[in-house]
């Protein structure tokens, strides 16, 4: 090699070396978020998973409480139903909604949004993955958000 070539080649390292540390990219994450506002509709309805259309709302002074439930990998949520409109969106993880009266089942899964039944006896199994629940109940100061089913 000769001196020319090899004080080109060192040039070529030395100024490549020089630009890679002029990087002013952040090891900061970056926004998750547009520039601009967004909204998606996530669940609009007025019936339950199953079809079932809901009941109309009561007239008292109404109570809305949102509840973050995890439940862990293989387990089974006991018999219960809802007095109260609500709908379950699933932060992580998926679960099987699972109707008493005959077996009907439907498995949600992360991002999707479950539109829970009223006064219907139900219960939710993981599999192999946990769920991590958002819950958004729609009801009244004196009524449960939830009861047992025998």
């Amino acid at each position: 090699m000769t001196k020319k070539n090899l004080l080109a080649a060192a040039f070529f390292v030395v100024s490549s070396s020089l630009f890679l540390s002029c990087d002013n990219s952040s090891n900061e994450p970056q926004s998750e978020y547009s520039d601009k506002i967004e909204s998606v509709t996530l669940l609009k309805t007025t019936k339950s998973w199953d079809g079932t259309v809901y009941p109309a709302y009561p007239t008292t002074q109404p109570e809305i409480t949102v509840l973050k439930i995890a439940v862990p990998p293989n387990s089974a949520l006991s018999w219960h139903k809802h007095p109260v409109i609500n709908a379950a969106y699933v932060e992580k993880g998926e679960i099987q909604v699972e109707r008493k009266e005959d077996g009907k089942t439907q498995w949600i899964r992360k991002g999707q949004v479950l539109p829970e039944m009223v006064n219907v006896g139900h219960r939710g199994k993981t599999g192999d993955k946990g769920v991590t629940l958002i819950v958004f109940y729609s009801g009244t100061p004196d009524i449960p958000l939830s009861e047992p089913v025998q």
